[in-house]
């Protein structure tokens, strides 16, 4: 029974390979065509094409079973598309604070690139929190702002405001457990 199961695992395998370089082979062109037209850079765009049809290929979904393949190619580049302009502007944002310091406290390009992806990261992080969480959170440590004053801000108790900066902590520290690791 294992051995029939491996079968059919490797004859699944051989399938969604193939089904893949079809729908590669059929919707690549078009999709470098449209992320080009939407970011206005050819290497980018064949970046995040090749990323589509990575995302593609690592889905557990049966890629043979696709009926309206463009549009859930273009989902799924939809979604890249947003990160990556997300992560062009936090980019954007952080190089403009740097100007705003002037070239004596100018770090190394290194160090602002390690910057850059510990900010990545942590936006990521907070990407993943609710809503309010992630306000108590920001409004605590960006603004500097009391329990009791985020709590009136976003409609909640203060002992709520408590258990989501628990909350928020405990990805921070779960973030940085990942970074050390």
């Amino acid at each position: 029974m294992i051995a029939t199961e491996g079968a059919l695992h490797s004859a699944d395998l051989g399938n969604d390979l193939h089904a893949l370089r079809t729908l590669y082979s059929d919707h690549h062109g078009w999709l470098q065509s449209w992320l080009r037209r939407k970011l206005d850079n050819a290497f980018d765009a064949a970046d995040l094409a090749q990323d589509t049809f990575l995302r593609l290929l690592l889905k557990n979904a049966a890629l043979r079973d696709i009926t309206t393949p463009r549009i859930y190619i273009a989902h799924i580049a939809k979604g890249l598309l947003i990160d990556y302009w997300r992560k062009q502007s936090l980019k954007r944002d952080y190089l403009h604070a740097l100007t705003v310091c002037g070239d004596a406290n100018l770090p190394s390009q290194e160090l602002q690139a390690m910057i850059i992806e510990t900010l990545l990261e942590i936006d990521a992080m907070l990407d993943k929190l609710p809503v309010k969480v992630r306000q108590a959170f920001l409004l605590a440590q960006i603004d500097g702002l009391t329990y009791q004053e985020i709590g009136k801000i976003i409609g909640v108790s203060e002992r709520m405001v408590k258990k989501y900066m628990a909350t928020a902590m405990m990805h921070c520290m779960l973030l940085k457990r990942q970074l050390q690791a």
